[in-house]
């Protein structure tokens, strides 16, 4: 290593030198020389390094306060003479000049700004000064934008350019948003600028402008032409937005636009007598609905006048659907025209509404309410499906048919009284069962299995069990003919009498209470003889013989002719008789047994015009007591078998408005009684009006109960003892174990 090295020596600072005021204000000068170079666009010439040291030098030696408020003095005197030069310019100038000048400013501004960045950083922000680019902002808005001649002409420019382009002529965009965004950095650090001298002008005037606008074009122009214009004017000032004005006016904007155009009309435009949403629905005009949808969706509050008008519509539809006497007396045209109205009206909702849950809920009460007036409807939609299930579905596809169903399952779910439902559909579902007029077996199997999804496997118990009985039934009959075939029976009998039994569990099937009728003699060994089978291979049961329900098939001689007759089991007794005597009074078929209304309403039925097996004596579709029918031998048909119907059942018959079945009556009063033991059961007590909440609680799936029924179920279990009343509450009910 080196001996030779030289010494590290550490030097002191050499002092600096403190400027003074001479030396600093002289610097400043050099400064402001140089900044009305910047001024007068002359700035290439400087060296902005020594600009920026000069002012350096200035505030490390303690003159920040000069350096600020010369650059101060020196921008207010600069856009003093700027100001004077903008005042003078007139209006149709005034966008352009000033747009020019605050281009400039901020030019100068941000070298300014630069040079004295140093200043900004320190002195200004112990001093807690406003940054020398902000401090050009507030001058020049003090100074030039808010000039007493500059700041009432530029709010009115302004405002009378956007009434022009709102009036369809064309206008200078880029310079209105250059000059709007002016105004909204004029605010510092908000906008309070662009809102005080533009903004809430340019609202009110909207406000003033759209109200004016609105009620003349009203009261001169169409629903639907209002709509397209409203639609119209809501565009273009969402485009206004986007091309010149500040983003913080779109809600403002959309808000006042929208009162004015949509929320203050809304009534108005909906019930327009001849152009409104009746018109509309009434002319199945879909896509002007839409249209009224999608404009009042922008005020959600005004969507129920859409709501509530299309719901009063339906209702007034509906009422009258149900009063229209000639609709009324064909049942299944009467369903046909509620399944097309409530198509329309769910196409209406689902696409004109866009599917709106609100809107959905509402048609859904609509119909709820008219259909539930009183139990025609549940009636009638049974003898439509009777209808479809006995020849309606006929070549149809599976998918085609189980979308017919379910049409009528939509309007099964707005009734109430599903119970009287039930009542007409057992007993149609009986008839089509036991006299073999179903189109398909799937179909019906499919039409249970929807209701059962509906309401459950208790609401469909019985039906189903009605399938069983027709299975099982089929099955005994199979092993009776064997049975009689292996006696040598079937081959003594053959061409003459064969029967044919449908064995019905009585809970099932809509029964009544009716005594056979005494069968003709050629029938009586077969009748023993099935008896005597089915008691034998099923001991402990019992059959009780519905005569008033089957129905037979008889082969008649009429001269030369011969036709198989297809008649109720009553009728094949009324006409054996025949083949005694040609000639029978009404006492003759007395030794048969059959209920006199039946008797008169099967005679009448061979009687008829069509099928005039038997003629009467008398005219009319009466019968009186001295009554005699002869066999019309003469009668003739172009069909080899002839079915003759019976004329129509008052059992069957629809009910009239607000009539309730008797047997439903009964089966509401077991049910209501049930329930409330049940419910009492589980919580001992309770009070009057709990009660009943929980009573129709758990029976609305079935029907709905009136408070007044369920107090009369109340009342009677009281008297039978089941509950008690409270002896300090006479409303608080105790169960009685």
């Amino acid at each position: 290593m080196s001996s030779n090295k030289k010494k590290l020596v550490i030097k002191p600072f050499r002092p600096h030198s403190q400027m003074d005021r001479t030396q600093a204000e002289a610097t400043w000068t050099q400064l402001k020389t140089a900044i009305k170079h910047i001024h007068n666009r002359n700035a290439s010439t400087l060296s902005f390094e020594e600009l920026y040291r000069n002012a350096y030098n200035l505030v490390l030696n303690k003159h920040g306060e000069l350096l600020y408020k010369g650059v101060c003095d020196c921008e207010r005197e600069h856009l003093k003479a700027i100001a004077d030069t903008v005042a003078s310019t007139p209006d149709e100038l005034l966008l352009d000049k000033l747009s020019g000048c605050w281009s400039d400013h901020q030019d100068t501004m941000v070298m300014v700004r630069d040079i004295l960045m140093y200043m900004d950083r320190t002195f200004v922000a112990q001093q807690k000064r406003t940054p020398v680019y902000a401090m050009g902002l507030i001058l020049f808005r003090e100074t030039i934008e808010r000039h007493p001649q500059v700041r009432d002409r530029l709010k009115q420019i302004l405002l009378d350019s956007v009434a022009m382009e709102r009036a369809g002529q064309l206008i200078d965009r880029i310079l209105m948003k250059h000059t709007l965004a002016m105004l909204a950095d004029l605010g510092i650090d908000g906008l309070s600028v662009y809102q005080e001298d533009f903004e809430s002008h340019f609202l009110g005037a909207t406000r003033n402008f759209y109200h004016s606008e609105s009620m003349d074009y009203i009261s001169q122009n169409t629903c639907p032409d209002y709509l397209t214009k409203a639609k119209t004017r809501l565009a273009e000032e969402q485009a206004r937005v986007r091309h010149y004005l500040n983003k913080s006016t779109e809600v403002k904007l959309k808000q006042i636009v929208e009162a004015e155009l949509i929320e203050r009309h809304a009534k108005t435009l909906v019930d327009m007598e001849t152009s409104g949403c009746v018109a509309m629905l009434h002319n199945n005009r879909t896509e002007e609905l839409k249209d009224m949808y999608e404009l009042f969706s922008r005020v959600p509050g005004t969507l129920e006048h859409l709501r509530m008008c299309t719901c009063e519509h339906v209702k007034k539809l509906g009422g009258q659907l149900l009063q229209d006497q000639e609709k009324t007396k064909e049942p299944v045209e009467f369903v046909r025209q509620l399944l097309e109205m409530r198509d329309k009206y769910e196409h209406v909702v689902n696409y004109s509404f866009q599917g709106e849950k609100k809107s959905q809920k509402a048609l859904k009460e609509a119909f709820e309410q008219f259909i539930n007036a009183d139990t025609r409807c549940a009636s009638y939609l049974v003898l439509y499906i009777d209808e479809l299930l006995k020849s309606g579905l006929k070549g149809m596809s599976e998918d085609e048919a189980d979308a017919q169903l379910e049409k009528v399952i939509v309007i099964f779910r707005y009734l109430q009284d599903k119970d009287i439902f039930e009542n007409f559909y057992k007993q149609h579902l009986a008839k089509r069962l036991l006299q073999g007029r179903s189109v398909s077996e799937d179909a019906e199997r499919s039409m249970i299995t929807k209701l059962k999804t509906e309401c459950g496997y208790q609401f469909t118990s019985k039906l189903e069990g009605m399938f069983v009985d027709m299975n099982v039934s089929k099955e005994s009959m199979e092993k009776y003919r064997e049975v009689r075939k292996e006696s040598g029976v079937a081959a003594s009998q053959a061409g003459k009498n064969e029967l044919g039994v449908t064995v019905l569990t009585a809970g099932y099937w809509p029964t009544q209470k009716v005594p056979p009728c005494m069968l003709p003699l050629e029938i009586v060994p077969e009748h023993k003889a099935f008896e005597h089978f089915y008691l034998s291979s099923n001991n402990g049961r019992k059959l009780n013989w519905q005569t008033s329900m089957g129905s037979a098939e008889v082969k008649g001689f009429f001269g030369t002719n011969r036709h198989d007759l297809i008649v109720s089991t009553y009728q094949m007794c009324i006409l054996m008789l025949f083949n005694r005597t040609p000639t029978l009074s009404l006492r003759d078929f007395d030794e048969l047994k059959i209920p006199d209304a039946d008797l008169r309403r099967h005679l009448i039925s061979l009687c008829t015009p069509k099928h005039r097996i038997l003629r009467k004596s008398s005219k009319g579709k009466g019968i009186a007591e001295d009554d005699s029918f002869t066999f019309n031998a003469e009668y003739t048909s172009k069909m080899k078998r002839v079915k003759v119907p019976l004329v129509s059942a008052r059992e069957l018959a629809p009910a009239t408005a607000g009539g309730v079945p008797a047997p439903v009556e009964e089966d509401r009063r077991l049910l209501v009684e049930a329930a409330i033991v049940r419910i009492m059961k589980a919580r001992k007590t309770l009070q009057h009006n709990d009660l009943i909440a929980e009573v129709t609680r758990q029976l609305n799936t079935r029907f709905m109960p009136s408070p007044a029924f369920i107090k009369k179920r109340i009342e009677s279990l009281i008297e039978r003892e089941y509950l008690e009343r409270d002896k300090s509450d006479r409303r608080m009910y105790k169960y009685l174990a």
